[in-house]
C-alpha cells in the first residue's frame, strides 16, 4: 500500500500515530541548525515533513536532496508543530519521517506550481497537466464534479432519465457552423458533431421518454471569447406534457438547489423580464441586474435645439452614474475612447455633471440651457453629485453601446460583486430575426421553437412581430441556460419552415425524420439546456470558462498541449477521399 492517509486529513488528534503518505514535493525550507522542512502535496492538501539532523542524519541528508515535484513516499510519526499554520487544515501537525522512498524524480517545472503562479496563460495551457496540480485550478474541477453530481441527483428524484444521444450526426447548416467529420465508408459524405442533442431529445419525447436529461458535449465552430469554447458541456433537458411555467419552475428549482447545496446560498424566486424590457432598460437580452443604472430614453427632451447629432438620431439614451460628477476631463476622455472602440462602435459620448446647488455642466451646454438639462436629470433620477452619460444613434445599436458603457461603469464603481448572485428569466423573445442582405428570416433560437399561441396567426402576415415561447436564465449578466416550448404539430412546423424560406424538399431532406415522427403522436413538449461550463465559472467567480475545463482550447481554438488541430498524413486523406489544396501567401 502506497499510503494509508492523504496529505490533507491529519490533525492534532492523530499525534503519536505512524502513518504513510505519498505525493509531490511542494517546496523545502532549510532553516539551518540541522532542520529542514519539506511540504508534501496531493489532491487533498499539504502536510509538513520535519527532518532533524540530530535525530536521523541519514534521513536529514535525503530530505535535503528532494527537488520540487519529486514523487515520494514517506513513513513517519505524527507530532504537534511548534509553529502552527492556521491557513491549512493540517497546520497543527508535522510528520517526522522514519523512512523515505523516491518514487520518481522531476525536472524543474516551467512555472511555479502554486496558487499565485508565475506562469502566463500560454505556458500554463502548454503544460496543463502541471497547471491542474495547482489548488486553484483543481478546486474548479472539484466544483464542476459537485455541480454535475448534484444535478444528476436532483433530476433523478424528479424521474428524469439520462439518455445518451449520438455524437456523429447529420449537418444542420441553419445553426452555427458545424465541425464536420468525413466518412471513410461513405466517400464524399460527412457527419457533423452535434451543436446540441436538439433533434434527438425531441424524438425521445415522441418515444414516450417524458423526462430526459444528459450532461453532454456539444460542438460549434464559432469565434471564441471568454465564455465560449469550440467544445463545451450542456446540462440538456426535455419534458413532455408541460407548459412554459412547468419548465421554469423545474429548472429554477434546480438552480436554487445547486446554490443551496454547493454555495450555501438561499436564492429568492427569479423575476421574469420580457425581452423588450431587457433591451429597453439594459440594452441586452442578458442583463446584469446586480446594480441599477438603467437605460433612460430622452429623445423627446433633446429635439429642436439645433443640435444636429441628437436631432438626426433615432434614439437618444442615458445612464446615471451615482456620485460621479467629480470625474475629471481625463476620466471622461477615457470613457469616450472606451465607447468609440471598434468593438463598441459609438461615435461619441455626451455628459452632464449634476453639481452642487442644482447647477448642470455639460459637454453640450452650447445647445441646451439649465432648464433643459434639469429635465434630463429629472428623467434620469439624477441628483447632486451624479453624472449623466448619453449615447445616440440607431435604437438597437445605441442601446447595446449604452449597455457596454453601463457594464464598464459597474466595473469602475465596484458594483459587480462576484459574491452576489442576481438571477432572472428573460421571456418573450422575438421568434425570428431578418437578414436584410439576404432578405429572409432566420430563427432566433432554432426552427423548432413554438410561437406564442396568440401570435401564430401573424406568422404569414407580420412574422417580425411574432414572439417565441422561449426563455433564458440569466445570472449576473451571463446567459446560463435557455430553451423553449417546441412545435409538435406537423402543420405548424411546415408553416415555420415556409417562413424561414425552406422548400418542402429542403425541409424534408434536413428534418424529414423529425417531421415524420410527429405524424405518430408527438406530445406537447419543451426543454432547456444549461451551459455547465458557464454555471461552474459563475459559482467559482471566474471571468473565463477555461479554468473550469480540464483541457481547454486557447482563443484561437487550438490545444497548445497536444498541438491540435494538426496536419494529417496524405495516406489518411486518401482513405477519406479528401484532397487538401491550401494556398499559402
Amino acid at each position: 500500500m502506497f499510503r494509508d492517509h492523504t496529505c490533507g486529513e491529519l490533525t492534532i488528534a492523530d499525534a503519536g500515530k505512524e502513518v504513510t503518505l505519498a505525493g509531490w514535493v511542494q517546496k523545502s525550507r532549510k532553516l539551518g541548525g540541522g532542520i529542514t522542512f519539506v511540504d508534501i502535496r496531493d489532491r487533498y492538501g499539504i502536510t509538513q515533513l520535519a527532518f532533524y539532523k540530530d535525530q536521523n542524519a541519514d534521513l536529514y541528508e535525503e530530505g535535503n536532496k528532494l527537488g520540487r515535484e519529486w514523487v515520494i513516499q514517506i513513513t513517519g510519526m505524527v507530532q504537534e508543530r511548534s509553529s502552527k499554520n492556521k491557513n491549512i487544515p493540517t497546520g497543527d501537525i508535522e510528520i517526522v519521517p522514519s523512512a523515505i522512498k523516491v518514487l520518481n524524480t522531476s525536472e524543474v517545472p516551467p512555472f511555479t506550481i502554486e496558487d499565485e503562479t508565475d506562469g502566463g496563460d500560454d505556458i500554463r495551457m502548454k503544460y496543463r497537466y502541471l497547471d491542474l496540480r495547482r489548488n486553484s485550478v483543481r478546486s474548479n474541477l472539484e466544483l464542476r464534479h459537485k455541480i454535475a453530481f448534484e444535478t444528476r441527483s436532483y433530476l433523478d428524484k424528479l424521474n428524469f432519465l439520462e439518455v445518451e444521444t449520438p455524437i456523429l450526426v447529420g449537418s444542420t447548416p441553419e445553426g452555427a457552423r458545424d465541425f464536420v467529420v468525413p466518412s471513410r465508408m461513405n466517400p464524399g459524405e460527412f457527419y457533423a458533431l452535434p451543436q446540441s442533442p436538439q433533434l434527438f431529445k425531441q424524438l425521445l419525447m415522441v418515444s414516450g421518454f417524458d423526462r430526459y436529461f444528459q450532461i453532454v458535449k456539444c460542438f460549434r465552430d464559432e469565434d471564441l471569447r471568454a465564455d465560449r469554447q469550440p467544445e463545451f458541456t450542456q446540462i440538456d433537458c426535455e419534458m413532455s406534457f408541460v407548459n412554459q411555467e412547468d419548465v421554469l419552475q423545474t429548472f429554477e428549482g434546480l438552480t436554487k438547489y445547486l446554490f443551496k447545496n454547493i454555495k450555501g446560498i438561499e436564492v429568492s424566486d427569479f423575476p421574469r423580464m420580457t425581452y423588450a424590457d431587457a433591451m429597453k432598460y439594459y440594452g441586452s437580452d442578458k442583463p446584469d441586474t446586480r446594480f441599477e443604472m438603467k437605460l433612460v430614453e430622452i429623445k423627446d427632451l433633446t429635439t429642436n435645439k439645433d443640435f444636429v447629432v441628437f436631432d438626426s438620431s433615432e434614439y437618444v439614451g442615458a445612464i446615471c452614474a451615482k456620485g460621479c460628477a467629480e470625474y475629471t476631463r481625463k476620466q471622461l476622455d477615457e470613457l469616450t475612447n472606451f465607447v468609440k472602440r471598434p468593438q463598441i462602435g459609438a461615435k461619441g459620448l455626451v455628459y452632464v455633471k449634476c453639481e452642487n446647488g442644482g447647477v448642470y455642466k455639460s459637454s453640450v451646454d452650447k445647445f441646451y440651457n439649465q432648464e433643459d438639462l434639469a429635465k434630463w436629470a429629472e428623467r434620469c433620477d439624477a441628483k447632486e453629485g451624479d453624472l449623466i452619460l448619453i449615447i445616440c444613434g440607431e435604437t438597437e445599436k445605441a442601446q447595446k453601446q449604452l449597455c457596454e458603457l453601463r457594464l464598464e461603469m459597474g466595473e469602475r464603481l465596484n458594483l459587480k460583486d462576484k459574491n452576489v448572485f442576481s438571477c432572472l428569466w428573460v421571456v418573450d423573445f422575438p421568434l425570428l430575426e431578418k437578414d436584410e442582405e439576404l432578405g429572409r428570416f432566420f430563427a432566433k433560437h432554432h426552427p423548432f421553437t413554438s410561437p406564442v399561441p396568440e401570435d401564430i396567426e401573424k406568422l404569414e402576415t407580420a412574422p417580425e412581430t411574432v414572439r417565441a415561447s422561449a426563455y433564458d436564465m440569466v445570472i449576473n449578466g451571463v446567459e446560463v441556460g435557455g430553451g423553449s416550448l417546441r412545435i409538435y404539430n406537423s402543420d405548424l412546423q411546415k408553416k415555420m419552415f415556409k417562413v424561414l424560406g425552406f422548400t418542402e424538399e429542403k425541409a424534408q431532406a434536413q428534418f424529414g425524420f423529425l417531421m415524420n415522427a410527429f405524424k405518430y403522436g408527438a406530445p406537447p413538449h419543451a426543454g432547456l439546456a444549461f451551459g455547465l461550463d458557464r454555471l461552474v465559472s459563475l459559482f467559482a467567480g471566474l471571468d473565463s470558462i477555461r479554468d473550469c475545463i480540464a483541457f481547454p482550447k486557447n482563443n484561437s481554438g487550438r490545444d497548445v498541449m497536444t498541438d491540435a488541430p494538426s496536419v494529417i498524413e496524405q495516406e489518411q486523406l486518401d482513405e477519406l477521399c479528401l484532397k487538401i489544396d491550401i494556398k499559402k501567401d
